[in-house]
Formats: structure tokens, C-alpha cells, sequence
């Protein structure tokens, strides 16, 4: 029996290989004791193993259910989700496998719209101007766009999240993509005030150092109401999972919100720039 040899170290998708074939010896199971368990072929747990197939949200989910480590850290999802997006910051694939499960979702965004309210032409725009600048492949912008698409669905769960979301002004007035686009974008973020689970709220430029915050931001309260943020800058990215290193910035995005226009000035504000009015 020929048995290929993997090395973790180059590459994320052989690392992936790599765990899932010692998770499994561990065990003292064959690819078909592991495969039967998981719902797979054989060929297609070897495929995986030795890095040949991209694994899959549905297979690593899988896999932290037959491994027992669903719910933990360390979790083939959480491995799968930086294969997927290794062209994001730091912290951040983690974050949106806990946004997909929070009870509630607070966010706060400078410049752009955040990816839960963007239509998918908006993220096409955006995803398309880091790969003209050199930033990204157009094989990672499509995976951009697929990732904006996945966790706009958390929005859809039974019961969906509370989701509060406060915009700094320039993410309105910001043009991207042009007049369609943003036409569309606007009407977007109407439909989504009105929405019974949501609530949105403009922080406009008179605010000035009012504003308890600099850069985009969001907290998470999970079902067992621990808290979790994740804040980044250009090039970082942290996520904090201490409840009690949270609690400071919870309480600084309600004092964002007691300052920011009420959802009803917010959405005459939007409708205002839709008819081309200042």
C-alpha cells in the first residue's frame, strides 16, 4: 500500500490532510471505518487526507461531529474557514464561525458597507478593486463574495440573530461602483431596517469626537451570553474572546447609539441621498 508522505508546513489544505489522517489512526479506524462515519467515499477521505480535494464546509463540519470537537477552539470548520479565506486578516475567519451562531450581532462600520448588508454586485466592486491593486487573486475575490453571501444567511436562521448596526456617514456617501450600484446598496439598507430583528442607525460626521470609535467594529453576544469583538485596522485584525475585556467596548457601542441618528431620521437620511438630495 503506497502511502504519501504529507508536510503540514506547506500548505494549509495538507495541514488539514495531515490532522485529519493522525485524528483518524489515532482512532485506529481505516479511511473506510472514517468515511462510512462521515458520509463520504473512501477515495474521497483519501483524497482529503492527502491534500488532492479541498475539504468543504459540510465534510469539516462532519468532521468535528465524528471527532467529537464540535462547539470547541480548535475545529476543522475553523481550519477549513482560513483554507477558504487566507486572503483575510488575522482572527477574522474564527470570528464569522461565531457570528453564524450569536444570539446577537452589534457592528459598527467607517467607509464602506459592512458584508452582512451588502448586495452582491457591491461586494463584486469592492472584492474587484483589491485585485486591480495587487492585493488579492481573483481566485480569493471570488471567495470574498462567496464569504458575504454565506454570512448574510445568519440572517435567515430560526431564530435569527438580533442584529444592531450602526454606519459612520461616509459608507453612504462613499460611491462605489456607481450610481446602479449604489442605488441598489441604499435600497438594500432599507429592506433591511425593516426588518423585525434589525435595528439601523447613521453616526453622522457632526458627531466628531463624540465618536467612541476610529475603526470598524463588531460584539458578539453568543446564546450562553458570553461576548465576543473583533475590531481591525488595515492590516491587523483581534479577536477578543474574554467577556470581561468586552464589556468596556459594549458599553462604549451603546453610547454610539444613544449618539447616532434613530433608525427613523437614519432611513430618511439614505432616502434623501437615493433622490440626490444633500
Amino acid at each position: 500500500m503506497n502511502r504519501k508522505e504529507l508536510t503540514p508546513d506547506h500548505s494549509p489544505r495538507e495541514a488539514f490532510g495531515a490532522r485529519l489522517r493522525s485524528s483518524r489512526e489515532a482512532r485506529g479506524w481505516t479511511q473506510e471505518e472514517l468515511a462510512e462515519r462521515l458520509g463520504y467515499s473512501s477515495t474521497h477521505v483519501s483524497a482529503v487526507e492527502t491534500g488532492r480535494k479541498p475539504p468543504t464546509l459540510r465534510f469539516s463540519r462532519s468532521a468535528d461531529r465524528v471527532f467529537g470537537i464540535a462547539g470547541t477552539v480548535d475545529t476543522f470548520e475553523r481550519q477549513f474557514r482560513e483554507i477558504q479565506h487566507g486572503s483575510l486578516l488575522e482572527g477574522f475567519p474564527e470570528y464569522v464561525g461565531y457570528e453564524g451562531r450569536a444570539a446577537e450581532i452589534r457592528l459598527y462600520e467607517v467607509g464602506v458597507i459592512p458584508g452582512l448588508l451588502q448586495t452582491p454586485e457591491y461586494a463584486s466592486v469592492l472584492a474587484g478593486s483589491h485585485v486591480k491593486r495587487g492585493a488579492i487573486t481573483p481566485e480569493q475575490a471570488d471567495e470574498r463574495v462567496s464569504l458575504v453571501a454565506e454570512r448574510q444567511a445568519t440572517l435567515l436562521r430560526t431564530p435569527p440573530p438580533l442584529v444592531f448596526a450602526v454606519l459612520d456617514e461616509s459608507c453612504l456617501r462613499r460611491p462605489v461602483g456607481g450610481p446602479a450600484v449604489m442605488e441598489a446598496q441604499l435600497a438594500q439598507l432599507i429592506d433591511f431596517a425593516e426588518l423585525p430583528n434589525t435595528v439601523l442607525q447613521v453616526a453622522p460626521f457632526d458627531m466628531g469626537e463624540r465618536r467612541p470609535f476610529d475603526q470598524p467594529l463588531y460584539v458578539l453576544t453568543l446564546s450562553d451570553r458570553r461576548l465576543m469583538s473583533y475590531a481591525e485596522s488595515a492590516h491587523r485584525g483581534h479577536l477578543e474572546r474574554e467577556s470581561t475585556s468586552v464589556l468596556p467596548i459594549l458599553t462604549a457601542y451603546h453610547q454610539l447609539q444613544a449618539e447616532a441618528l434613530s433608525q427613523a431620521t437614519s432611513v430618511d437620511v439614505i432616502n434623501q441621498l437615493r433622490r440626490g438630495t444633500p
